[in-house]
């Protein structure tokens, strides 16, 4: 149940409700609907608009009943019915004209929607030709709507690149020592997200010390970024034991810690970065080619920062900062010169994904992986997402 408002008059209430289907009897029951519409009459709520859940087509007499016995306009009985792919779903609403009801109703002006972008977008992701598998390393897979926003942005990055992707989701703790080529072979990309403590990030270690010797395209987000830093220190730069002091508040080399103005603060909401931040990009860098700009803002939600005093032990090497604060205070990017895609960010650019804008640094890693993939023969056709 919810409200639309405009100004202080115009107020419409729907009502989503599920239609159940009666399988041995093909039949549709409406009864639930017209109580709980009665339910809301009794605390003085008069439906404008009812949506139904529903898992096939309704028919025309279910619609007439359903508005006869719940006060409604026949053509307020919307059909929300299930479908493949949630982006069709404001398509669906559109062929029953809810968007033209919903204007008339609050009185509002009304116009012709133009659609056709957001059709190509939705027929992008059925009818592509080529597939590509890339790898998703995390630590709570288990429960993968922790990674829904990656998951989107990938979709959004695919269909921009006409592309069909799968994603092999890695369980963080599985890969071992000298294991990181079993669970990696055959993909186009690898993908490490965000999250918090030391569970999984050895596996992470493994899975992108592969990636950066392999050349295959990689993207870390938040701690995937914290846990590049790490590896490169350790396995590149020889820096024996170096680790995030949220890890090992002992390490030797300190490469991720706490900025001293945050040490001591006991409340840890305190110490976060939350929210929208600039960031200005280095020149001639991976990531200003991706984004095409010098400026831009990011959203962040994380507690640890890159130590400024190994950056330049890092980038002897090749890892170099290549996004910072305006300040030069923090460090908002990394990257690995001479790789075809090896970027890391401190902030999540799957936030600010939308389908018809993927976000650059996906949309390119996308790109990334499917060249790495043609060059290896991964690459496929007809693949599901």
């Amino acid at each position: 149940q919810f409200a639309l408002e405009v100004g202080k008059e115009n107020v419409l209430f729907i009502h989503l409700t599920l239609i159940p289907y009666i399988k041995a009897s093909c039949e549709f029951k409406t009864k639930p609907t017209q109580h709980s519409v009665n339910k809301l009459r009794e605390i003085g709520i008069q439906p404008d608009i009812i949506m139904c859940r529903t898992e096939r087509p309704l028919p025309p007499e279910a619609k007439e009943k359903i508005a006869l016995f719940c006060s409604v306009r026949k053509e307020a009985v919307i059909e929300a019915i299930d479908v493949d792919n949630i982006y069709q779903i404001p398509l669906v609403f559109h062929e029953q004209k809810l968007d033209e009801l919903i204007a008339v109703m609050l009185g509002i002006c009304k116009r012709r929607p133009d659609l056709n972008a957001w059709r190509r977008f939705v027929e992008s992701q059925t009818t592509a030709c080529e597939s590509l598998e890339i790898g998703l390393c995390g630590k709570y897979v288990a429960l993968r709507d922790a990674y829904k926003s990656v998951v989107e942005a990938v979709a959004h990055a695919a269909a921009a690149n006409s592309l069909m992707v799968k994603i092999r989701w890695i369980e963080a703790e599985d890969v071992k020592p000298g294991t990181a080529h079993e669970w990696l072979a055959g993909l186009g990309g690898v993908i490490v997200p965000g999250g918090f403590g030391v569970r999984g990030m050895e596996g992470k270690i493994e899975t992108i010390t592969y990636c950066r010797e392999k050349g295959m395209p990689f993207l870390g987000l938040c701690v995937g970024l914290q846990v590049a830093v790490i590896e490169f220190a350790r396995v590149a730069c020889g820096l024996s034991g170096a680790n995030s002091t949220e890890f090992n508040p002992r390490t030797p080399h300190p490469v991720i810690h706490l900025l001293p103005q945050q040490r001591g603060v006991k409340r840890k909401g305190g110490t976060m970065r939350l929210g929208a931040y600039p960031c200005r990009l280095s020149p001639g860098t991976m990531a200003y080619r991706c984004y095409k700009r010098k400026l831009v803002w990011e959203r962040h939600r994380h507690r640890y920062e890159v130590n400024n005093c190994y950056l330049k032990t890092l980038a002897r090497k090749g890892l170099i900062a290549s996004g910072r604060s305006p300040d030069r205070k923090l460090v908002e990017i990394v990257e690995l010169k001479g790789h075809p895609f090896f970027i890391a960010t401190q902030f999540h650019p799957e936030f600010k994904s939308r389908p018809l804008r993927p976000h650059p640094l996906f949309r390119e890693f996308i790109k990334a992986s499917h060249e790495f993939a043609r060059r290896h023969s991964l690459s496929g056709s007809g693949a599901a997402r």
